[in-house]
């Protein structure tokens, strides 16, 4: 059996860390069968680290506890240029108070899920994802399916306790072969690898265990349980490869900036060979002693840094302009690309926002275009490359009529926005179905963007109110929909029913009411629907927070009589929310306070931010006015930052919020 356990991890080694397989899935599978059966006829002789107990972890029943990370898992400042690594290199060494240059180690910068994994006198215990820095979730039965992560350390004594920190990636051949299985099963492909990691680590229900085995784990850090003798970050990489655990190969030590910056070079040179998404390098000062000295920030270390690879472009040819409609009736062009390869994903459509964006950068049917993508950003046309246009092609134009439902189009004065103002156009009734069933809103499971389609087309749904009359025989004869899935649907939907008064705003739709508008509303109106509706735009105005663009946008949806006429509907279908009383703005260190999130916060996502900031008394809107009272900007910020500064509104860093949270 030991022998049995050596063989199988070895053959892991060589299939997971370095693509060198020996044996076929088949003999694979094969020793694994033989290991499982000697273990059930000597179950005294079972191993904790067995690769058969990987198998048998029990999946996580309701949502993931919290963990508590004993040292906080900071982020890393970036450095988006050559420039701002430098100034980075001359802070440290400044610091540091050293003469001689410092050593640092390079690493390639992983695009996966940062997770902790925590083992009691060699065993694991708990694995955990990175959350805000200070509290995880517990997802160790999921990470437990992940082959490269040691059950057990490969050490003798081992540490009683040892905090393990690295990143849970999906090497891009695992990526394309389970969207092939995807396809092939009719599911949608997964986005992009990095969406596919964090998910699997994620799961509650289904466990999708073909993607957790398929995923790798790369540490990178020990944050407890460093041996004696341990003096430097080259030292811990050494140290967890000999417990067991992958470490990425392309690591180097770099003696001094010179060499630092011609390790970049080589690893950006190098970027479309790795078998791993790489979006940048990491650079740590080498000296553990130095480390200490320089110190942290509240949010990030001082002596690391990331230095971000720009964002990857490539060439391609727009095929067509088409025009989608959105929830609202918004006509949206969106180039149509020969497919290529960008940005760790396959790229065939753009976004070309509006008319005056399209005449703005030009763009034309079979014009040769730049394009780009940096992370989970909408792809987008850079340029036109006007030398290769062919001759003969024509400027764009925004249809006169609605590609869907023919009505003719509508651009207010003032807006950029193009719109179709039949509320019955099927596009929007899709939107908005799609909209509804989302989880800031009804949240109903099993309503996704496919059934709609059918829902729609078939003529089973002509209005948001059809929903909730449909029965099993409405939906037995659609594609995929069994009884089971019937009968599952039918039960979401009357669950549904039972919601708070914000989230029923929400799933009106209304423009301009988005989640913190709708919370605003609710607690002003203390759930009371027809005071609302009965509103003049003068009453709904002195709502803190609700100008006069969203007031009238209420007012005139709730003045439509087909809309009025599907809001009872709804409610004589059930739809239900409890009352409270007509509350005052929420107390807290933001009461009164508004905020605007922009770019990529490192320790929490966009909607933990908001949370957290409503929480405190404070709302967060979409746009920057002179009303807002501060920006927070997380890295690669919109054009909101440049709005703030222009209007001289304060603008926050990551920290900053913190602070202002009191956290």
């Amino acid at each position: 059996m030991d022998e049995l356990i050596r063989e199988i991890e070895r053959h892991n080694e060589l299939y997971y860390l370095r693509d060198e397989p020996e044996v076929s899935d088949a003999e694979w599978d094969a020793l694994l069968r033989e290991l499982q059966e000697l273990e059930a006829a000597h179950p005294e002789l079972l191993r904790p680290d067995s690769p058969t107990q990987r198998l048998g972890a029990s999946p996580p029943t309701g949502a993931f506890p919290t963990v508590e990370h004993r040292v906080p898992m900071l982020s890393l400042d970036n450095a988006m240029n050559e420039g701002e690594f430098l100034a980075f290199l001359e802070r440290v060494q400044r610091l540091a108070e050293q003469d001689a240059p410092l050593e640092y180690v390079g690493e390639p910068k992983l695009d996966g899920a940062g997770v902790e994994l925590i083992y009691r006198a060699g065993r694991l215990e708990v694995g955990s994802t990175r959350g805000d820095g200070r509290k995880g979730e517990d997802v160790t039965a999921n990470l437990r399916q992940c082959p490269t992560i040691p059950l057990t350390l490969h050490c003798d004594t081992p540490p009683q306790r040892v905090s393990v920190r690295g990143e849970v990636v999906l090497p891009h051949k695992a990526f394309e072969r389970l969207n092939r299985l995807r396809r092939e099963a009719g599911l949608d492909p997964f986005v992009n690898p990095r969406n596919a990691a964090a998910g699997a680590l994620r799961q509650l229900h289904n466990i999708d265990r073909a993607r957790l085995r398929s995923l790798e784990f790369r540490a990178y850090a020990l944050a407890e349980g460093k041996p004696q003798g341990v003096q430097s970050q080259w030292q811990v990489l050494e140290t967890l490869r000999s417990w067991g655990f992958g470490v990425t190969e392309q690591c180097a030590r770099c003696p001094d900036p010179a060499a630092a910056l011609a390790y970049h070079q080589r690893m950006l040179a190098a970027r479309e060979d790795f078998p791993i998404e790489v979006d940048g390098t990491v650079f740590k000062v080498n000296s553990l002693a130095l480390q200490e000295k320089v110190g942290n920030l509240p949010r990030s270390p001082r002596w690391a840094i990331a230095v971000k690879f720009p964002p990857q472009q490539a060439t391609t040819v727009v095929e067509a302009i088409e025009v989608n409609v959105g929830r609202t009736g918004a006509l949206t062009p969106v180039a149509k690309l020969e497919p290529v390869f960008v940005g760790g994903v396959t790229v065939s459509n753009a976004s070309l926002h509006n008319q005056d964006e399209v005449e703005r950068k030009d763009v034309r049917v079979r014009d040769t275009v730049v394009v780009q993508r940096a992370g989970d950003v909408i792809p987008q046309v850079v340029k036109v490359v006007e030398s290769k246009r062919p001759k003969g092609t024509r400027r764009w134009k925004m249809p006169a009529a609605c590609p869907v439902c023919g009505s003719e189009v509508v651009r207010l004065e003032g807006e950029a926005v193009t719109r179709c103002p039949n509320l019955d156009c099927p596009a929007q009734l899709k939107n908005n179905l799609f909209h509804i069933a989302r989880r800031g809103a009804l949240d109903i499971e099993g309503l996704g963007e496919k059934l709609i389609d059918q829902l729609v087309e078939a003529g089973r749904i002509a209005r948001i109110s059809d929903l909730f009359a449909l029965d099993r025989d409405a939906l037995l004869g659609l594609e995929r929909m069994g009884e089971k899935s019937a009968t599952n649907l039918i039960e979401a939907l009357e669950r549904s029913k039972d919601t708070r008064f914000s989230r029923f705003l929400i799933a009106l739709g209304i423009r301009h009411v988005g989640e913190g508008v709708a919370e605003l509303l609710a607690r002003h109106f203390g759930g009371d629907l027809d005071a609302l509706m009965a509103a003049p735009k003068e009453v709904l105005e002195r709502v803190e927070g609700v100008g006069p663009t969203i007031a009238e946008s209420v007012v005139s949806f709730f003045a439509d009589r087909r809309n009025r006429a599907e809001v009872e509907r709804l409610r004589q279908q059930g739809l239900r929310w409890p009352r409270s009383e007509p509350t005052a703005a929420v107390s807290g260190p933001l009461a009164g306070k508004t905020l605007v999130l922009t770019g990529t916060l490192d320790g929490m996502t966009r909607e933990e931010a908001k949370e957290r900031i409503e929480a405190a008394g404070g709302r967060v809107t979409s746009s920057v006015s002179k009303k807002t009272h501060y920006v927070v900007a997380g890295a690669e910020p919109g054009s909101k930052l440049a709005r703030a500064e222009k209007l001289e509104i304060p603008v926050l860093d990551e920290a900053g919020l913190l602070e202002l949270l009191g956290a």
